[in-house]
This record gives structure tokens, sequence and C-alpha cells, in this order.
């Protein structure tokens, strides 16, 4: 897989604000449309936004929910390091990085838990709308202590690529991992952001954009 492309900048310049936020577009998805779908619809004051831009829209090949392979571990890590280049250019040249919250939306909401269970905890929080860990029980996979990190999980008993086991299982390891979590399950919600995860998502910026957490 070649190497992902330059991310979309959104919101204040990242010297200008409050907090930093990096947030995954999903499988067959772009930047754009997470600007459109969430982005847009998001008021918090003082947030940089970083959208990644996945090389082919994928950030790696199989479903989250499947085995992993040695191509799908490749795959994935390549993705976990990009998102690691995006943090740690933001925080370059300063010695007191903004908090940070790094989210994404399905298959980005999945590469961001898998980022912190590589490299967390960090300063700031977590949003995985739609989410769960890749691969399954079986594998051996990272794990780490994210010390009270807040985490921001949601699932639905109707969506068609993360279903409500996966979920379930993510709500687990977090809980093992020592996160601070809500987790929300939306009945029969299909595969998108909904208007209630777009506002827990805001007043999530909010509170940290004002030096404050749940």
């Amino acid at each position: 897989m070649p190497a992902h492309a330059a991310p979309l900048l959104l919101g204040v310049a990242p010297e200008e604000a409050r907090v930093h936020c990096i947030f995954i577009h999903g499988r067959t998805q772009s930047p754009e449309d997470m600007q459109a779908e969430v982005i847009s619809k998001l008021n918090a004051p003082h947030v940089a936004y970083v959208l990644p831009r996945a090389c082919g829209n994928s950030w790696y090949s199989a479903r989250a929910t499947e085995a992993l392979t040695n191509e799908t571990r490749r795959q994935l890590k390549e993705s976990v390091d990009h998102i690691r280049g995006l943090v740690e250019g933001l925080a370059h040249g300063t010695a007191d990085p903004k908090p940070l919250v790094i989210g994404g939306f399905s298959q980005g909401a999945c590469l961001a838990l898998e980022y912190a269970m590589w490299h967390g905890p960090w300063r700031g929080a977590m949003v995985n709308l739609t989410g769960c860990r890749v691969g399954t029980a079986t594998c051996d996979r990272p794990f780490a202590d994210l010390d009270g990190m807040q985490v921001y999980l949601t699932g639905s008993d109707k969506d068609p690529w993360i279903p409500a086991e996966a979920t379930a299982n993510a709500v687990e390891a977090l809980s093992r991992a020592r996160a601070r979590l809500r987790c929300d399950v939306l009945p029969d919600r299909s595969h998108e952001v909904s208007d209630h995860e777009i506002a827990v998502f805001n007043s999530t910026l909010c509170g940290i954009a004002q030096g404050c957490w749940w």
C-alpha cells in the first residue's frame, strides 16, 4: 500500500488553537466526507482539525472483525505510524503541546482505537464513532494502560460493519485499559453518524477547550 496522502486542515490554525483534533475517515471515504458529515456540524471554538487522507480511501484491506493476517498487521502499522507522524507534527517545536482529541468514524474509529493501544494515553480524549478493536480475541494485539483518558465510543444493534458484539468487546478492552469511558449504543441506527453523536463530540471538544472534562 503506497504512502498515505496529505491531510485536510480545517478550523483555526494549529498555533492559534486551544485544542487539536485529528479525525479519521472510514473505508471508501475521504476527509471531505468527514468535513460534510461531521466537522461542519460542530461549533466548538478554538479547534484546529486535521483530517488524514488514506491512500485508496482505506486504512487497511480487511474487515475489522476478521482475524489479523501478516498483511493486515503491515497495513495497520503503516496507518498507525501515519497518524503518529501527524501527532508529532502538531507537537513539533513546542514544549507544551495543546490538548489532543483523536477520533474517527467506522474504520477511522477502529484505527484511532488501535493508535491508542500503541501510543496512548495522551492529554486529551478519544472519540470512536462506530468503532472496535481490529482483529479477534485470539489475535496477539498491543494493549496500553490508558490511565483514565477520556474516551467516547458508539455503536448500534443494526450496524452492518461493526456488530454489537464487537462494540461490547471494545468496551471490555477499554475498561481493562482503564479508560474513562462513555459508551452509547444507539438502537436502529444505520451505518452513519447521528445527531446525538455529533452533540457529544461537540461537547467533548468544548469542554477540553475550556479546560474541563467529563
